[in-house]
């Protein structure tokens, strides 16, 4: 079926304006059914990424490299569709077949030369059963499925330390063709278990591997995606469906959009017809669906859900064409509703415009309109938002409740690599902004203010419980943030280990709560001085005093091991425009300054203060200052 977004894609290929008009791309997709995404990929795959970038410098490429054991083409034009959905661009390193080992074992090989942002190893059943004789027994399969983990395993750390970015593995599927090579059903139970067995040890490599990620296909094939076809697997060496493979695009893209800062941080619902059946207005509170029926079952399913991203460190907000005091009532008091007013960190009910109320929402939340994904059942409130707010990420669920999860969830965009405690207690400490709004109020100035919100800021070197939550604030951070640079677990890692280097973890807390770890500074000794290569800071936490009292720890520290001076340095971004003067506005001088960056020079001389309202502690052991 033609839709009007197919055909656009076609006659701006066929006009070869493709490259031109690349900033269209990711909207047009994002309207093209889902069976047309490999079509749309072919076409993209065709493009020189280079010429692209060209047209486009604000376009963000993605190096992605691709090995593994059989024949991947249909693999390509995949990735590059997932990835253009998501405003990246492809540009692929593809393997000789057969060469995984090689690949990743070899510091000198041309996929470790790529030093490719993600490095994937796509493994097949093929790994095993090209290997173990006939006749075999599931002791030979679970025999060499082992020793297939355990090269794996060495691979792992291999690629680790010649800097391949992060690793992706995948489990391995077990088609139908070769269990049923064993006639007795007590044989095949053995294989089914040491199949499982294998690939949990695989999935566990990820936790020995800081720059391992381990896809796990299982649920993928429990959705009904095939996974292989016995005539392409014998006739092209292709071990793995085309469709499985861009299923499996899909979540390499999400974990792209997570590697680059883009993982999304807030959920604006809509709630008539997307949280609850019906209408709250018309209704009432007895008359929506929330549970009971198939139809409240299935809104109720949704609930637990978006009750389930919550608990994970998601903000949940909801934003309604409602009265505000009868949502609320709703929220508090309806028996039935798995959602409660304490889930949300915000509930916008009224009638304005939905896109005005996401833009406030933004403001009140501190955080950018990208950090959005909203849902809603409505197609015009849909599309209303895509067309005013094309940043916002929307998910249209439709009126049949029962898709609404699997329309939330399909698109990954809210994972992360690790869920940490502070993740976990996000959600709570944005609430606790709205007190802290609320306590500002009352207030006739901002000093008086801060002097009476009690800040206290903890500032020492990262401890190895901490580095999870940092990597993930060097990922996420955009808004305070000199540099960003992204630093991946393994990575952080290196930094941590390289003792000319220092991290300094940034907690806070004040008499509303402890906001946890909010910041870092990275540092690194050069000769006679001190060079910051990074200063980043949440957006919950902007303008309470704590960035200049940690810098002034820095510059004091500096000056006391004996420094001749501090160098730092701004990398602009389309984000981080707010920390331009940062550095001049506490001393710094510039003595280098081009279109990528700024390097700034403290002397030492005459150093910031901590501010009179915060309270500075100091390596944990010291007492506030």
């Amino acid at each position: 079926m033609s839709t009007a977004a197919q055909d656009r894609l076609r006659e701006l290929h066929r006009g070869r304006e493709l490259v031109a008009s690349y900033p269209e791309v990711p909207a047009l997709l994002a309207e093209l059914p889902e069976e047309r995404l490999g079509w749309a990929g072919q076409l993209l795959a065709r493009l020189d990424p280079d010429e692209v970038l060209a047209a486009h410098p604000g376009v963000t490429a993605v190096t992605v490299a691709v090995t593994g054991h059989g024949t991947l083409n249909p693999l390509v034009p995949a990735l590059t569709a997932e990835l253009a959905r998501h405003g990246l661009l492809l540009r692929p390193v593809t393997s000789s077949f057969d060469s995984y080992v090689a690949d990743l074992s070899d510091p000198g090989s041309a996929l470790a030369a790529a030093n490719a942002d993600l490095t994937l190893c796509v493994l097949d059943p093929m790994i095993v059963f090209d290997e173990i004789p006939v006749p075999w027994s599931a002791d030979d399969a679970a025999k060499t499925l082992a020793g297939k983990v355990q090269l794996l395993d060495w691979l792992a750390g291999q690629a680790g330390g010649h800097g391949s970015g992060t690793l992706v593995y995948n489990t391995l599927p077990l088609p139908r063709r070769f269990a049923a090579q064993l006639v007795d059903h007590r044989s095949r139970a053995r294989l089914g278990a040491a199949w499982r067995t294998g690939n949990a040890d695989l999935l566990a490599l990820a936790e020995r591997h800081p720059g391992l990620v381990v896809l796990d296909l299982d649920p993928l094939l429990a959705e009904g995606v095939g996974a292989d076809d016995a005539r392409l697997s014998v006739y092209a060496k292709a071990h793995l469906r085309p469709e499985l493979l861009a299923a499996y695009a899909r979540q390499v893209a999400h974990l792209a959009r997570h590697q680059l800062g883009r993982t999304k941080k807030v959920l604006a619902l809509d709630l008539d017809g997307t949280v609850w059946g019906g209408v709250l207005g018309e209704d009432g509170p007895d008359g929506i669906e929330v549970a009971g029926g198939y139809r409240g079952d299935a809104f109720q399913a949704f609930q637990r859900t978006v009750r389930q991203l919550g608990a994970q460190g998601v903000l949940v907000t909801a934003v309604s064409k409602n009265d505000l005091e009868p949502v609320r009532e709703v929220l508090r008091t309806h028996p039935e509703l798995a959602l409660r007013e304490e889930d949300f960190v915000r509930v916008s009910a009224n009638w304005e415009p939905k896109p005005g109320n996401l833009c406030e929402t933004a403001a009140v939340l501190n955080v950018g309109l990208d950090s959005f994904v909203f849902v809603d059942d409505s197609p015009y409130e849909c599309g209303l938002v895509r067309r005013e707010l094309p940043e916002v990420a929307v998910v249209a669920v439709g009126e049949d409740p029962a898709g609404h999860v699997a329309r939330l969830l399909a698109d990954g965009w809210f994972d992360v690599r690790e869920v940490t405690a502070d993740d976990r207690a996000r959600p709570g400490r944005y609430r606790d902004e709205r007190t802290r709004a609320d306590f500002l109020h009352s207030f006739q100035s901002l000093d008086d203010y801060l002097r009476e919100l009690g800040v206290v800021v903890r500032f020492g070197p990262a401890r190895p419980r901490d580095l999870g939550r940092l990597s993930q604030l060097t990922l996420r951070t955009n808004q305070f943030n000199l540099t960003t640079d992204r630093l991946q677990p393994a990575e952080l890692d290196a930094v941590v280990a390289d003792p000319r280097r220092e991290v300094h973890a940034i907690r806070s807390a004040d008499r509303f709560g402890d906001n946890g770890i909010v910041g870092a500074v990275f540092t690194r000794r050069e000769d006679d001085g001190v060079h910051i290569d990074n200063f980043l800071l949440s957006c919950r936490v902007f303008s309470r005093g704590i960035e200049q009292a940690c810098l002034a720890a820095v510059l004091r520290a500096a000056r006391d091991g004996g420094a001749a001076a501090v160098h730092g340095t701004y990398r602009p971004t389309k984000k981080n425009a707010g920390v331009r003067d940062f550095l001049p506005r506490h001393g710094f001088l510039a003595v280098h300054e081009d279109e990528a960056a700024t390097t700034y020079r403290h002397d030492l001389a005459e150093l910031p203060e901590v501010p009179q309202y915060v309270r500075l502690v100091e390596n944990e052991e010291e007492s506030p200052r």
